[in-house]
């Protein structure tokens, strides 16, 4: 289906989104001339010193091809063959990535309930009663995501009460940051003090979700674990041969709060069409919205009006949830446009 023909702006995921001008542009600033393959370059090096910079002196930050290789890739760091995960039951590695975690990590994820897509430190210490029991996986790392599958967000004090509750019962932590930008544009605040200064030991910074063409990062903080990440993103399929073109873009990201802007303004966005439904009637939301994601419940007639001129993921049929994204480039055009069309259809 393509999107310029037959549909106005998606509302599906901040993946169907172009790329940010000031990307292409750093991406057209590599392409000049030779440079080393597999990340000997000078733009690699400049984002490898950038990410001192942004998360502190002992971050060590490697760019990859995608989201879920940056998972694997910094969870396999922390985790031996017979260890286990503890998710939420809505995370990305458990729900939206085929089954990864278990196929390529060979280990269990021990999934659990959340109120609005968040772990608690209780959930962790209620489920560590297997450990040292050699018939059940042990439990080994605390996997959140920030944002969450959800669109809520974690406040620096949430990470932080996690990590100490997985570092006193010797598990690590670690984010899954697809949409980072998304959660410390929210919460005001920049992207170390939800990182370094809570505790996280991994995480993974999302670049294509805000802006980027095909950049993401493994940001490692426990130094004990850095000298494993060249042999594992190799290993895992995810050194790029042209790593300037991801590295010059994930520069871009960090340079002058570019990820801000691009996060915040696709967070106003999400905003705009969430308050405007609090006048369609039939129309609620499933969750708060705290990032670029509305949950919103609607009619089931509503719905399938909608998604015959617009692109958007039902989440939940059975409850008449669905999901809509909005991304650095959604207008308050697009969004009062895709509100006038939702009144329209509730109203049928």
């Amino acid at each position: 289906m393509l999107i310029d023909s037959m549909y106005p702006k998606s509302f599906a995921s901040d993946n169907h989104a172009g790329v940010h001008p000031a990307i292409l542009e750093a991406i057209a600033g590599a392409n000049n001339g030779d440079a080393p393959a597999y990340g000997d370059d000078s733009w690699t090096a400049a984002f490898e010193e950038t990410v001192k910079e942004v998360f502190g002196p002992s971050a060590e930050g490697f760019a990859v091809l995608n989201g879920a290789g940056a998972n694997m890739v910094g969870l396999a760091l922390m985790l031996g063959r017979y260890d286990a995960i503890l998710c939420a039951d809505t995370a990305h590695i458990a729900t939206h990535e085929a089954g990864a975690s278990e196929r390529l990590l060979g280990v269990k994820l021990m999934t659990i309930p959340t109120e609005h897509g968040k772990l608690r430190p209780d959930d962790i210490t209620a489920r560590l009663g297997g450990i040292g029991n050699p018939h059940a996986s042990q439990p080994t790392v605390v996997s959140i995501s920030q944002a969450t599958e959800l669109g809520t967000c974690y406040s620096p004090d949430e990470i932080a009460a996690l990590a100490e509750a997985a570092h006193t019962s010797g598990l690590r932590l670690h984010v899954d940051g697809a949409r980072l930008a998304n959660a410390a544009a929210y919460l005001d605040c920049d992207l170390k003090t939800i990182t370094t200064d809570a505790g996280v030991d991994v995480f993974s910074f999302g670049g294509t979700k805000n802006g980027a063409l095909a950049a993401e990062a493994v940001v490692v903080l426990d130094p004990s674990l850095s000298h494993a990440v060249p042999f594992l993103r190799r290993q895992s399929l995810q050194l790029a041969s042209k790593m300037r073109f991801i590295s010059a873009q994930l520069s871009a990201l960090l340079t002058d709060d570019l990820w801000r802007e691009n996060a915040a303004h696709a967070n106003q966005m999400a905003t705009r069409l969430a308050d405007g439904l609090a006048d369609i009637p039939g129309a609620s939301l499933a969750h708060p919205v705290q990032s670029n994601a509305v949950f919103a419940t609607l009619p089931p007639a509503a719905i399938e009006i909608l998604r015959s001129r617009y692109l958007f993921h039902p989440w939940d049929e059975t409850a008449g949830t669905v999901r809509w994204m909005t991304a650095f480039d959604t207008t308050p055009e697009h969004v009062d446009d895709f509100l006038n069309d939702i009144h329209k259809a509730a109203a049928v």
